[in-house]
């Protein structure tokens, strides 16, 4: 593609070195799609006559049909999807595949074809992370009122339910929901036009080309059309924040299929055995998305330390963009899906986790609010309940069956109803707040997120 100023071919080893096609030809739906548009544009110029833009056309959709059954071999011998594609084309149709690449180069080329890549692929994240959603929806309905111990510190601290702790996933990927919106608004300009670095004294019509393709406008500046990875960047930004949230529910899914927990069992068809114990059945799903986290920031950093240290406008590094996007792509899709199918299939151990929730000292903290109520100031009761749970570890009697002489000898506030306190009903009756998890709050909640995930 460059031969007229060449008069040595280019060596086998930086053929090698500087192919993307192994990776990129991925973006072929992209690059057919924009490659159409682009020739439409062109005939719109009277750059092409209308013959020549149905060749072109029906010759691109001929490639793509092709590629789809599996019947186009790539070449690493014209390094990309971009060159591979373009010279199928002239192969094919002859003169008219070799004007298309008038007014564009594969600066503008691949910054479109990425942008659309990254727009149909944060569509299709979003539907399975409201797949996701709907799974923990469905299960916080089926255990909304099933209490069990809140941890702070890994220690247990109050009294909670699983259907308000589930909730608080679908909370967190509704942000990360956003987060993809967001990024997907930003992403959706259109570089195409922008040329090399400076456009092109053959001016065609950017806007149409922008409306034909989807996006909402077309970019501003030339150069930073062609420089910009921002976009990729945030993508995988938001893919990474996903996966946190998944490591962190993955976390919780390990602690409570341990026999020390129990408060949970995943089905036989997400757990694995072991090769040498046959008594084991391991949480292998949970595992994998919590190390496959680490992976997603390194696909991060990766492109963002790529990035830091590049001039305007295109430097080579940027190929380096592409398969980190894919990777993560590809691992958050799978990561999505199989948690979405795991989480539906989870049973919870109801009877273990009342059992744990039924520990008196995850009222401790209601106990100091009782003693709020009687008029004690908060730091003051805070230190009285303190003595109070000194008394119970020290004496080995729980909380809630220390006697009225006892309670007393610490301090006159403690009455005779102080006991009530450790109603765990009475207990979850008396958090009204929003937020708070009450069954009144819990169910509210659920039927809003049964609205929602049903559009």
């Amino acid at each position: 593609m460059w031969k007229g100023r060449f008069s040595q071919p280019t060596a086998d080893l930086v053929q090698r070195y500087g192919e993307s096609v192994s990776y990129d030809w991925r973006l072929y739906r992209q690059d057919i799609a924009g490659s159409t548009a682009h020739a439409r544009a062109q005939l719109k110029a009277g750059l092409l006559t209308q013959a020549e833009f149905e060749a072109i056309a029906n010759g691109l959709q001929e490639i793509l049909a092709d590629i789809e059954a599996g019947k186009f071999t790539w070449s690493q011998e014209l390094e990309d999807v971009h060159m591979n594609i373009e010279n199928e084309l002239t192969n094919r149709i002859g003169a008219p595949g070799a004007k298309l690449h008038t007014a564009r180069s594969r600066n503008d080329q691949v910054a479109t074809d990425t942008r659309l890549y990254c727009r149909a692929e944060i569509d299709q994240i979003l539907e399975k992370l409201r797949n996701l959603q709907r799974s923990l929806v469905m299960k916080a309905k089926q255990y909304a009122d099933t209490m069990m111990p809140g941890y702070t510190h890994l220690q247990r601290a109050q009294p909670v339910t699983m259907g308000h702790h589930l909730l608080a996933y679908v909370e967190m990927l509704n942000r990360d929901a956003e987060r993809l919106n967001d990024a997907r608004k930003r992403l959706n300009v259109s570089p195409l036009g922008s040329g090399a670095i400076a456009g092109s004294t053959i001016c065609l019509d950017r806007h149409s080309i922008a409306i034909e393709l989807g996006f909402d406008s077309v970019t501003e500046n030339s150069m930073d059309a062609i420089a910009d990875r921002d976009y990729i960047m945030e993508t995988l930004f938001a893919i990474a924040v996903i996966g946190a949230h998944l490591s962190r529910l993955s976390e919780d899914l390990i602690l409570w299929c341990t026999a020390e927990f129990g408060f949970a069992t995943l089905s036989d068809a997400h757990t694995t055995g072991s090769s040498l114990m046959p008594q084991k059945k391991n949480p292998d799903v949970a595992e994998l998305t919590r190390g496959k986290t680490g992976r997603l920031y390194g696909n991060l950093n990766a492109v963002m330390v790529a990035v830091k240290g590049l001039p305007l406008t295109y430097n080579r590094d940027l190929q380096e963009d592409k398969e980190p996007l894919f990777d993560s792509i590809d691992t958050i899709k799978l990561a999505l899906d199989v948690n979405a199918e795991m989480i539906a299939a989870m049973v919870v151990n109801e009877a273990t986790a009342l059992t744990a929730a039924s520990d008196p000292m995850l009222l401790a903290t209601d106990l100091a609010d009782y003693l709020v109520r009687n008029g004690v100031p908060f730091r003051k009761a805070h230190e009285l309940v303190g003595k109070a749970v000194a008394m119970s570890v020290s004496t080995g009697i729980p909380l809630n069956q220390l006697s009225d002489e006892q309670f007393k000898s610490i301090s006159d506030a403690y009455k005779s109803d102080a006991r009530d306190v450790f109603e765990l009903t009475k207990a979850f009756s008396q958090r009204t707040n929003p937020g708070a998890p009450n069954s009144a709050n819990t169910s509210r909640r659920i039927a809003y997120w049964e609205k929602i995930l049903s559009k």
